[in-house]
């Protein structure tokens, strides 16, 4: 077994850290919005009595619906490394923790692995690891497996030939099959991790071969799913153009294999201390957002069929400890609620690395989420006995008692930045909210306020994980509706309804929106089949934050609905309520963006040139489209995110506050003919997800964008 010397993530076969352009990418501007919302030390506490903490409320609304629960949702990796992949214990431990999905043969190991026999040159391979070993594993534990073919040194005859041995040789049913592994790290882009013996290193080459992966894979068995890697969104190099390329590496990989493709595969380390990490799951929405945004964009025609796994999650500090069981229960929901299919923590055994005391509890620096049982180097540190669970496992655990297979997520939300909430709603009518205190020093009174739910006067069931726990502890709360939270603390509530209602209209498919303009857009979708009954009534409801606003209803199958801003995201959900003034569940989310005026006295093309990772030379031109002269100019914009800045800038005297930014004129360029135009400039910053703006206003009329 290893210990000191296991590969750390995924890659041969530098064993530790990630390319140093990632670091980079904690900049002064995070730190301060960190600071903003009280996620970073500043002083120490002064002696005396500290004040209460002031109450959280939690709003959680079941009438605002995110996505289902899938059979996939819970994964882990597992690694040609560890020689415990195949043993009963470790199986049935994952089993125990819910898992449902096992990644195979190990990340970038993938990519100098060999199936046939066995052997990953340059890597350490360890017994009892083969291919059948992993496969009975995966059965024991009742979890699907997904597999990566060698991209890296291999070739599509020989993932070709991997398929037709599981799944017609051996009937493992082997549906998800991944080509490579962080294939941006192979040096395209100036950091080189990933095994990559093809002459040519550019996305572009890499995207032409897995079409040919995808096109000999599946003329063996056409049921699979293949997936290309792409970068996560805000995460080096998401943005950054190399070579000749014709765009950045998600760009370049979905115009060429996107109509070949079922799924993308995406990883993400937000690094940092474990306050940052903890702060920065606030990036998922946007960072998924922007992936499906890509994905629409450059995949080709029905696109919208490509889904999203993100195989591979992890913290820098706290990786042992509390923080990385918070940081998985908070990031797994997350990215299930925005639709991911499959979150995989990386991994289940890695070995002992850097120690260090994190939250009061002696960190061994290990990816793993059980213990490898080894020792420092120098043996002056040991970790606990093989199989240990560390805090993630019981972070993993807590999700399988949260959110379970065909649960629809509900939105959930709360009003102070260092208690998170989420929640499911079950078909038995029950409410589960998972309730995320990150706070290391301070217990938090939160109280509940349900729309579209009524708690009975049942105790409910309490599930809490606290700070340094060997395990979660399960038994009844005095109420639905507050609770007090332990400091850095996982707690899970599970409600029972009022009134269970039975019978009720099915749930309305997924909708879609035509004829959208800058201020309506029509929402429509499949009536329900007449065997089902026929509602009074569809109403639609828009989801404003955790609130939902009804925007109107209706007896048809579509509605147009008005006085929308320009340029604004909406998320819309349909219910449908019977003649018995029952109500539907919510039906899938529809996010859906409004455009700007097509006709304005104004014009506006905002540019991003030259993007470095976390930053990028940005521009506006603006266009008089009026018969009169402009003579003194005012533009604004808002960014979408608060992690977005625009620094020093040229032809315009700039300004941001909050996530505003104002530039006006300067001498020379204040007056604008009809027809004529200028232009300023600025450099971009940002320290998540490039949430680009859409909408422009000069002198406070919204302009027309190029």
């Amino acid at each position: 077994m290893r210990t000191a010397t296991t590969p750390a993530r995924s890659r041969p076969p530098v064993p530790q850290g990630r390319p140093s352009t990632r670091p980079a990418r904690r900049t002064a501007l995070a730190a301060s919005l960190l600071l903003a919302a009280g996620l970073l030390t500043t002083n120490p506490p002064t002696a005396g009595a500290a004040p209460a903490p002031t109450p959280v409320t939690v709003t959680v609304n079941a009438r605002a619906g995110l996505a289902t629960v899938p059979a996939t949702a819970l994964g882990v990796n597992h690694a040609i490394w560890d020689a415990n992949l195949g043993t009963d214990q470790t199986s049935d431990m994952l089993k125990a923790a819910g898992v449902r999905m096992l990644r195979y043969p190990g990340g970038s190991y993938a990519d100098i692995y060999h199936w046939k026999d066995h052997t990953a040159p340059g890597g350490y391979v360890a017994p009892g690891t083969d291919f059948d070993t992993f496969m009975a594993a995966a059965r024991r534990v009742g979890a699907q497996p997904m597999i990566i073919a060698n991209y890296g040194t291999g070739t599509p005859a020989e993932a070709a030939d991997w398929v037709r041995y599981a799944n017609v040789t051996k009937g493992y049913g082997a549906k998800w099959w991944t080509v490579g592994n962080e294939n941006y790290g192979n040096g395209h882009y100036g950091s080189a991790w990933e095994a990559d013996h093809h002459p040519d290193k550019s996305a572009t080459y890499y995207a032409n071969l897995v079409v040919e992966y995808a096109d000999a894979m599946k003329a063996v068995d056409p049921s699979i799913k293949v997936g290309a890697v792409l970068t996560m969104p805000g995460n080096w190099p998401d943005g950054i153009t190399a070579g000749n390329d014709p765009g950045p590496w998600n760009q370049t990989v979905l115009s060429i294999a996107g109509p070949k493709i079922d799924f993308v595969d995406v990883h993400w380390y937000p690094g940092g201390t474990a306050a940052e990490s903890l702060a920065r799951v606030n990036h998922i929405p946007d960072a998924v957002w922007l992936l499906r945004q890509q994905i629409a964009r450059y995949a080709g025609p029905n696109a919208a069929r490509i889904d999203i796994s993100l195989t591979e999650l992890n913290v820098e500090q706290g990786r042992n400890t509390q923080p990385g069981a918070l940081f998985l229960a908070d990031a797994y929901s997350g990215l299930l609620e925005n639709g991911v299919f499959t979150v995989q923590w990386w991994n289940v055994h890695n070995g002992i690395d850097r120690v260090s005391q994190v939250a009061g509890h002696t960190d061994y620096g290990d990816y793993g989420m059980l213990s490898s049982g080894g020792c420092t180097s120098d043996g002056s540190v040991c970790q606990p006995p093989l199989n240990t669970p560390f805090a993630p496992y019981h972070g993993l655990s807590m999700m399988n008692l949260f959110a379970q297979p065909g649960n629809q997520f509900i939105r959930a939300g709360t009003d102070q930045p260092l208690v998170t909430a989420h929640a499911v709603r079950r078909r038995n009518g029950e409410l589960a909210v998972l309730l995320v205190n990150k706070d290391p020093d301070n217990a938090h009174p939160v109280t509940i306020d349900y729309a579209g739910f009524t708690p009975s006067g049942a105790e409910p069931t309490v599930h809490t994980l606290t700070n340094g726990a060997a395990s979660i502890t399960t038994g009844r709360a005095d109420s639905a509706t507050s609770r007090t939270l332990p400091p850095y603390s996982l707690t899970t509530l599970v409600v029972r309804p009022a009134e269970v209602v039975t019978g009720g209209p099915p749930t309305p498919r997924t909708p879609a929106v035509s004829a959208v303009t800058d201020r309506s857009a029509t929402i429509f979708w499949p009536a329900l089949p007449p065997e089902a009954g026929p509602p009074v009534k569809y109403e639609v409801h828009r989801q404003n934050g955790a609130i939902s606003e009804q925007l109107g209803e209706t007896t048809g199958s579509s509605f147009t609905v008005g006085n929308l801003s320009p340029g604004t995201r909406y998320t819309v959900n349909v219910l449908a309520r019977d003649t018995a003034g029952r109500l539907s569940w919510p039906s899938p989310p529809l996010t859906f963006v409004t455009d700007n005026p097509t006709g304005s006295t104004c014009a506006v093309r905002f540019t991003k040139n030259n993007d470095w990772g976390n930053g990028y030379i940005g521009g506006v031109d603006i266009v008089n489209n009026g018969v009169n002269p402009i003579d003194g100019w005012t533009l604004t914009w808002t960014w979408p995110t608060t992690w977005q800045q625009a620094g020093s800038g040229w032809s315009g005297n700039w300004e941001q506050t909050g996530t505003t930014v104002t530039v006006t004129n300067t001498d020379d360029n204040r007056r604008i003919a009809p027809g004529g135009s200028t232009s300023a400039g600025f450099v971009g910053a940002y320290s998540g997800p490039n949430v680009l703006p859409t909408t422009f206003r000069l002198n406070g009329t919204v302009c027309t964008t190029l």
